[in-house]
């Protein structure tokens, strides 16, 4: 069984716990039910923020090392961008923009919410063309280029932070109450049939290629972002 389809099921066996992290995930289930439950394509969303967030730190690294003058290589930049072109863009998004936002104005909830995602959507594709525009080393030699560039990055980080949270806590959970569990299933067998033919990977494949990117940046040791505290 291929891994994609390995990530949908979650047993339900912890109690309370599991309970409440599948019903973010956009299922109803009784603690009590000791069987495997199929993941709703939401928990898909979720994991799909989490190789964006993994981008976000990267975009900061860059935006680091640009502000202190040092060397700004363009192949990782170009490559962290392709991927938010290709998977969260044009894959992740779209799914959002097809699947997920028309139920909410089809129910009118949280449609103001949806206005404004839409939105972020527009702004953020606008964004990475202007870095993958810049990821070049002609564009990265001068001050002017490396600036533009942190200054997209810094955009971008700061609105995907609120936007990928927000969705997370509010709009992925409340789409639970908005289809059937057959729905549900139907939406499941789309987002897998769609990811496997994606042209540059699935989910694993992207996480690797982050993976890959942060290793080149020296960022992949994630003792690293632990901070020197006293202790008490």
């Amino acid at each position: 069984m291929e891994e994609r389809a390995r990530r949908r099921f979650l047993k339900d066996a912890v109690g309370v716990g599991s309970t409440v992290l599948a019903a973010a995930a956009g299922l109803r289930v009784s603690a009590a039910e000791q069987e495997e439950k199929p993941v709703s394509p939401t928990e898909d969303l979720m994991r799909e923020h989490g190789v964006l967030r993994r981008v976000l730190l990267v975009y900061a690294e860059v935006i680091r090392r640009a502000d202190a003058g040092q060397p700004v290589e363009p192949e990782p930049i170009a490559k962290a961008a392709t991927i938010v072109r290709a998977f969260i863009e044009d894959y992740h998004e779209k799914d959002e923009e097809e699947f997920i936002f028309p139920r909410f104005r089809k129910a009118g909830k949280l449609t103001a919410l949806v206005d404004v995602l839409v939105q972020q959507h527009q702004a953020g594709r606008t964004l990475t063309a202007g870095i993958q525009r810049l990821a070049t080393p002609a564009a990265l030699g001068k001050p002017s280029g490396r600036s533009e560039l942190a200054g997209n990055m810094r955009q971008f980080i700061r609105m995907y932070e609120p936007h990928a949270a927000r969705e997370d806590t509010v709009l992925f959970p409340a789409f639970a109450e908005l289809v059937s569990e057959k729905e549900l299933h139907a939406l499941m067998e789309t987002f897998e049939q769609k990811e496997k033919a994606l042209p540059l990977g699935d989910f694993e494949k992207m996480v690797a290629d982050v993976a890959g990117i942060e290793k080149t940046l020296g960022i992949d040791d994630l003792a690293r972002f632990t901070p020197k505290v006293a202790s008490r």
